[in-house]
């Protein structure tokens, strides 16, 4: 507002760069959040923030965004006080994962819902801009109004990456690039290393996560080139679950060799198909269910028991309620003697998988709680229990499952682990 009025009082046909103070476009600030129930905490914060005790703040569309961003009936879904208690935390309010909405901030008063090129803040989850942003080859698409970004804060990224990463890597990929129309800007006033594209060493990228991963340190890498550097806050000792684990069910560790990152997936796949699987074939005292991280490894583990006439019953992400269902009453009762099961589906679901007597996990859990939630499920049902079998779990792990191990064993542990010269670690629950 200073420089409008040092502007009107500049002589004609003068330039002051001094007063170069915009972008291409109003937006600053992006804020990514997984679930609408997020956006409902993060808007009540901000308002809260605005609020001033002797001045009041006219809020536009208040009503509108409690009602569509509010509590849904998904909250009192029936049986889901028996879920973990981070399941009902994560889970409770509005957990739509499309929504997208702008914020204008003025002296006295907060408009929600503003069009995106007359907001200050936009907030929406990945797949809502998705929506927007398009494809290449897409008829109608928008990315313009995220030219001028300042700040991205990502929240929850733990949650984002069992939704769609794809997603958050495509939102940032059309972060602070040359619009394709000026959208109104005065070309006078936009600043100068936005005009030459080096936004992107201004920007300021907050990411929020409850863990390390790969893919989270990636994105960091590839998209957080602010001139002034980056900054890692990450826990480094962790208690690990194997020791929540109850019931003396048996825990097995068994670390495979392999040459690289690029070839650790091949790797896993032949030493689990050439070492672990025949041993499992041959004994046939028990059911056991198989935990497989990611979909990519799960759809070639599934193909490769359809190619070698394994009986088994497969659940992921995809399954509907039914084939759910079907599967889990087949495996219990013994008509299908191996499980196959997809991380995202037990995030997502957080079923009860009766009938164990061994647990698998083809590769660590990314939640190192979900070692210890999966293995307190181990009881071998009825057939197990009669012929007096112990319950157990297997975990595969290489050099390269140092966070996984890690949350899942302790820090500890997984130091022991990996210097080892043995290749195989049991210890009692």
């Amino acid at each position: 507002m200073k420089n409008n009025a040092k502007l009107k009082a500049a002589t004609p046909g003068s330039q002051d760069d001094n007063v170069r103070d915009q972008g291409w476009t109003r937006p600053r600030v992006l804020v990514v959040l997984p679930f609408r129930s997020a956006a409902l905490r993060y808007v009540k914060m901000l308002l809260s923030l605005l609020e001033d005790a002797t001045e009041k703040v006219m809020i536009g569309h208040k009503k509108r965004f409690f009602d569509e961003f509010g509590a849904d009936s998904s909250d009192d879904e029936e049986g889901k006080p028996q879920k973990p208690e981070d399941f009902q935390t994560l889970f409770s309010g509005n957990v739509d994962d499309n929504f997208k909405f702008g914020i204008s901030i003025r002296r006295k008063s907060v408009r929600l819902f503003s069009e995106f090129y007359s907001s200050d803040i936009i907030v929406a989850s990945p797949l809502g801009l998705r929506t927007v942003i398009g494809a290449e080859g897409d008829k109608k698409r928008d990315y313009d109004f995220l030219s001028s970004i300042e700040v991205v804060v990502v929240d929850q990224a733990e949650v984002l990456l069992m939704q769609n990463w794809e997603h958050v890597m495509h939102l940032f990929a059309h972060l602070n690039l040359k619009p394709r129309q000026l959208h109104g800007a005065d070309i006078t006033r936009v600043r100068m290393w936005t005009i030459n594209e080096w936004s992107r060493l201004y920007r300021q990228v907050l990411i929020f996560s409850s863990l390390q991963t790969p893919e989270i340190n990636s994105l960091m890498n590839r998209y957080s080139s602010n001139y002034a550097g980056r900054l890692n806050i990450t826990q480094r000792n962790f208690p690990g679950f194997a020791e929540q684990v109850i019931g003396g069910v048996e825990q097995k560790f068994v670390r495979f060799q392999t040459e690289s990152f690029l070839t650790e997936a091949d790797t896993r796949f032949k030493y689990f198909t050439e070492e672990i699987l025949p041993t499992l074939r041959k004994d046939t005292s028990g059911h056991i269910a198989i935990y497989v991280p990611s979909y990519f490894d799960f759809v070639r583990v599934r193909n490769h028991f359809k190619k070698e006439g394994v009986d088994f019953a497969q659940i992921c992400e995809y399954t509907s309620h039914a084939d759910m269902s079907r599967a889990r009453t087949y495996f219990f009762h013994g008509q299908r003697r191996f499980l196959l099961f997809t991380e995202r589906f037990y995030f997502f679901k957080r079923y009860r998988i009766r009938g164990m007597s061994q647990l698998v996990f083809y590769q660590l859990p990314t939640f190192g709680e979900y070692y210890s939630q999966l293995l307190n499920m181990v009881d071998g049902g009825a057939a197990a229990a009669a012929s007096g079998l112990r319950g157990s779990g297997l975990a595969l792990f290489s050099r390269f499952d140092v966070d996984r191990l890690s949350r899942t064993a302790g820090t500890q542990t997984c130091q022991r682990l990996l210097k080892s010269k043995s290749s195989m670690f049991t210890c009692d629950a």
